[in-house]
């Protein structure tokens, strides 16, 4: 038997039955951690959440607010060893002046 694993979404949907159900943030994060686990959402995350829907906002997709950080593509990168080969992530972060991550 398979354990069904939570993902963003479903959870947001849970979320919107607790703000149906005039769930506190506190109550809605109790049953999703009782359900789910402690690794479901934090309380804040689902303080935020419910105050969304309380603004009209139903959306449960992730949305990306699009003026994140750029990811590299492989491609980037290997052509950037290819330069020169002893750079680590921290210098070719440097080099293009975004964060480690980022790389």
């Amino acid at each position: 038997m398979s354990v069904y694993e939570a993902n963003s979404c479903h959870l947001r949907e849970v979320l919107i039955f607790c703000f149906n159900m005039k769930k506190s943030a506190a109550e809605a994060h109790r049953m999703l951690s009782n359900t789910y686990g402690e690794a479901t959402i934090n309380e804040r995350t689902g303080r935020k959440s419910l105050q969304r829907f309380k603004n009209g906002d139903f959306h449960v997709e992730d949305q990306h607010s699009g003026g994140g950080e750029k990811v590299f593509e492989d491609a980037e990168l290997e052509a950037l060893l290819d330069q020169d080969s002893c750079q680590n992530q921290k210098e070719m972060a440097r080099s293009w002046k975004v964060t480690q991550p980022a790389i």
